[in-house]
């Protein structure tokens, strides 16, 4: 039998509720829920009225820098979104997100983390001279993006490295520059060209731009910034991106800049996406994008901004399904036009931690089990096929039974919340290795039709140490 690789779920991903206090601040801890990390991804919303749009902040954009999930608003800067902590976050003033009496949700997701460790290889090409080049991305002396407590190998074993050692220096060009040797943090190993040679590099809290260079040549390297925003350079797409990349627990952010043509864009999780969704940062009017293995071919797209069902757009993703280095995408504005901000978010699924997939429907109030293998602590739902309905959202800490009845829409509208009707539209069972629909209606369970489904873990069925989880 195999078991989860991931013991302990809530280190990657926690719910968390608060009730407003109309204050300036108020400190949120994920810890008092169970998790204990500092969060990549802080996703809210005011559960109790309506007009309270969603709210995503990330570490890879900024804190203070939000996006909604209701509206197709540009990303917009706010000094009432939250501030990260080591194990939560400090919301600001605002009804959106610390309304005095009201209940509030928030989800949170490690991605990277504070810590990345990440290997490019290095290769020496003949651009206009000698330059350095990583993972064979189509352009040479990039700059990069190193980002601060994280480590970062640049592997010089391929043999166009004999004689070019690569170091780092605060001046451009390093030595060649009237610079010197940069060395806090750098270790080296073996001989370029050959092995196991590597120049190794762990950024120091708040070190200074920083230029990658070659000890015995002039003019080969380029420029590294080094930021405390989370986001370090990835280069294995045709489009450079940057991001937080978590192939451990399969999630990532990823800022990229759009080039209007078809191209490719890493996302670091080191195994095909199961789930994807794209929000241009500037300019009002353009959805979510969104990608989904259950979706019924590549050429489809939904919209995590509203309730429409899948349909045809050959532009978002160019009709490709992501593999396990990149994703793809088209001519679409939305996803890819020239010199545009998008960020995305990059989800794989995690035997013991996390599931993507599809359902049918049966249209019975004994309605399908879903299998995951583990006692979820999230569930989204969405109808793919047939009539429009809207997205769903459940998690654990609203509701701590089996019955979940507690379903955030991703509208504005105020949670829908079933306990004690005589309806059970919005209603999941929680159970320890997957979750039943109770429900007859077009949101859950219309006969025959398609819903595609996340779910994230509270506990593994089965962990490494071979300890069952206990079931509820």
């Amino acid at each position: 039998m195999a078991y989860t690789t991931i013991n302990n779920p809530e280190s990657f991903f926690t719910t968390s509720l608060w009730v407003g206090n109309g204050q300036s601040t108020q400190t949120i801890t994920n810890s008092a829920y169970g998790g204990d990390f500092q969060p990549d991804l802080v996703w809210g919303k005011q559960r109790t009225e309506d007009s309270r749009n969603h709210w995503l902040n990330n570490a890879v954009g900024g804190f203070g820098q939000r996006l909604e999930l209701t509206t197709g608003e540009e990303e917009q800067q706010n000094a009432a979104y939250p501030s990260i902590n080591s194990n939560g976050f400090t919301v600001g003033q605002g009804d959106i997100i610390n309304q005095s009496g009201k209940d509030f949700v928030s989800w949170q997701w490690k991605a990277g983390g504070t810590t990345p460790s990440i290997t490019y290889n290095v290769k020496v090409v003949s651009d206009s001279g000698n330059k350095y080049r990583f993972d064979d991305f189509g352009a040479s002396a990039q700059t990069i993006d190193l980002q601060e407590g994280g480590t970062f190998t640049f592997d010089q074993s391929d043999n166009s490295n004999s004689g070019h050692p690569l170091r780092f220096s605060t001046t451009s060009n390093g030595t060649h520059g009237g610079g010197s040797e940069y060395t806090t943090g750098v270790t080296t190993n073996g001989i370029p060209g050959q092995a196991g040679a590597y120049t190794r590099i762990t950024v120091a809290a708040s070190a200074p731009t920083l230029y990658y260079y070659c000890t015995q040549h002039s003019g080969m390297g380029g420029q590294a910034n080094t930021n405390s925003l989370f986001a370090s350079s990835n280069f294995k797409g045709s489009i450079k991106s940057a991001g937080s990349f978590g192939p451990t627990q399969g999630f990532s952010i990823v800022s990229y800049t759009g080039s209007g043509s078809n191209a490719t864009i890493g996302h670091g999780l080191n195994t095909a996406p199961d789930f994807l969704t794209i929000k241009r940062r500037t300019s009002n009017g353009y959805s979510w994008y969104t990608y989904h293995m259950g979706l019924s071919s590549a050429v489809k797209t939904l919209y995590f901004n509203n309730n429409d069902t899948e349909a045809d757009n050959a532009t978002a993703y160019n009709s490709t399904a992501p593999t396990s280095t990149v994703f793809n995408v088209g001519t679409n504005a939305g996803t890819n036009a020239s010199g545009v901000n998008y960020m995305a978010y990059v989800w794989s699924s995690v035997k013991g931690y996390s599931k993507y997939n599809k359902y049918e429907g049966n249209g019975n109030v004994d309605g399908p089990f879903v299998y995951t293998g583990f006692k979820p602590a999230y569930v989204f739902i969405k109808k793919a096929s047939g009539a429009v309905n809207n997205w769903g959202f459940w998690d654990n800490q609203r509701d701590p039974r089996n019955e979940a009845f507690h379903m955030m829409l991703q509208t504005s509208d105020a949670e829908r919340d079933q306990e004690g009707g005589n309806t059970h539209a919005s209603d999941i069972d929680i159970l320890s290795n997957g979750f039943k629909i109770k429900d007859t209606g077009n949101q859950l369970n219309t006969d025959g039709e398609r819903y595609i489904y996340g779910a994230i873990a509270d506990k593994p069925l089965v962990a490494t140490n071979n300890v069952a989880a206990t079931a509820r």
